[in-house]
């Protein structure tokens, strides 16, 4: 297996490097263990920076507010982290919303999807191959890291399987985490400025939660922690997402509720996801941070540019909404995009299939295909 190159990195990669060590060193101390005081400092940054945002009617407020005010806050200094269990917990949530969205009318519709779904084994392709080759011959990253940074998708499973190849464990999360920072950007105001989206016009996801009955609750939690637990019983790829979503739906689908999780919870799982993101670059100074935002932005651009030449194709050929394929084809998390794809009002139940679909084949063929590569090589 190919260790890092010999010839001699540019400085712009030894910086991204030091930066990934900083935060690498930090984690060590303890970020990946986070106290209650952590935790409360980074919600209360989360909820401020959530807060703010949706004054100044910001697309996606809650969570784009959420991680800008944690990414800047942990730049400079702040020990702030978020457990892991508590975005579990909240992404159970948005996992019950997204199967609420699943009704009889959506299976009519399946068929009609079945070409979209299959363009993602293409675009995985295409994108990933085009990313490694930019993180290759321009960032001078070795081809093993190189390989799973630019894996659109997958992002924990990338970070373990790159390092069990023999990559650079730092560069592989910090490029990863970057790219999912960027695209949850780009997309919300990218759809505000080029296609008409206006957030203020949106009404809020879910009823209040002293309009939904008790009854109703109940099965959407029953749903969210029977479907957590039952599909982490059988490792299944994004789990804490997947399992109460199939759940959810099975309950709608089969009209034993018609219920939706309450707003305020829905906003509280935006916070935690979008504090999730920014806690990641926890111990890294905001030079830093934007020396390893700046490394990854080149990549992202590529992966975004193959997004929309293939959710253009795929809407001159099928007539599907084209901001559903942009966010179907995006490479962001499952969690997030789905999210976006609630406040634009286009199919969440359509977006988050895709995506769960593209995390089986990045998770499942990428180490594949890898192996493949190296020993034909």
């Amino acid at each position: 297996m190919n260790r890092p190159e010999a010839e001699p990195e540019p400085q712009s990669t030894i910086e991204v490097r030091n930066a990934a060590g900083a935060a690498d060193s930090r984690a060590r101390r303890g970020t990946l263990h986070p106290t209650l005081a952590r935790m409360i400092l980074a919600l209360a940054l989360g909820g401020g920076g959530g807060w703010i945002a949706s004054l100044l009617a910001v697309p996606l407020p809650w969570m784009i507010g959420a991680m800008l005010s944690t990414t800047i806050g942990a730049a400079f200094g702040p020990p702030i982290a978020i457990d892991m269990r508590l975005r579990a917990l909240m992404v159970a949530v948005l996992g019950v919303m997204l199967g609420s969205g699943f009704t009889p009318a959506i299976l009519g519709q399946m068929a009609a999807w079945s070409l979209s779904l299959a363009g993602l084994a293409l675009y995985s392709v295409v994108a990933g191959g085009l990313a490694w080759l930019y993180f290759h011959k321009v960032c001078r990253y070795d081809r093993v890291t190189s390989y799973f940074a630019a894996m659109p998708g997958g992002l924990s499973e990338m970070i373990l399987v790159g390092t069990e190849m023999g990559g650079d464990t730092r560069i592989i999360s910090l490029s990863q985490s970057s790219r999912l920072l960027l695209v949850v950007l780009i997309l919300p105001f990218g759809f505000q400025f080029f296609l008409g989206y206006d957030p203020a016009a949106k009404p809020a996801a879910g009823l209040p939660l002293g309009d939904v009955a008790w009854q109703d609750l109940g099965v959407l939690a029953a749903c969210g922690i029977a479907g957590y637990f039952g599909a982490k019983a059988i490792r299944m790829p994004a789990a804490a997402v997947v399992g109460p979503m199939i759940l959810s739906a099975v309950v709608h689908l089969g009209g034993w509720s018609e219920a939706h999780p309450p707003f305020e919870l829905v906003a509280a799982a935006q916070v935690v996801v979008g504090s999730a993101i920014g806690c990641r670059f926890a111990g890294v100074t905001i030079h830093l941070v934007l020396r390893a935002v700046g490394a990854t932005l080149g990549s992202t651009a590529i992966l975004l540019a193959v997004n929309i030449a293939f959710a253009a194709g795929l809407y001159a050929a099928l007539g599907l909404p084209i901001e559903a394929l942009m966010l179907a084809y995006a490479p962001g998390g499952l969690a997030e995009m789905s999210l976006i794809a609630i406040a634009v009002g286009t199919d969440a139940a359509f977006v988050a299939t895709h995506h769960i679909v593209r995390i089986f084949l990045v998770v499942v063929f990428a180490p594949l295909a890898f192996r493949l590569m190296t020993r034909w090589r």
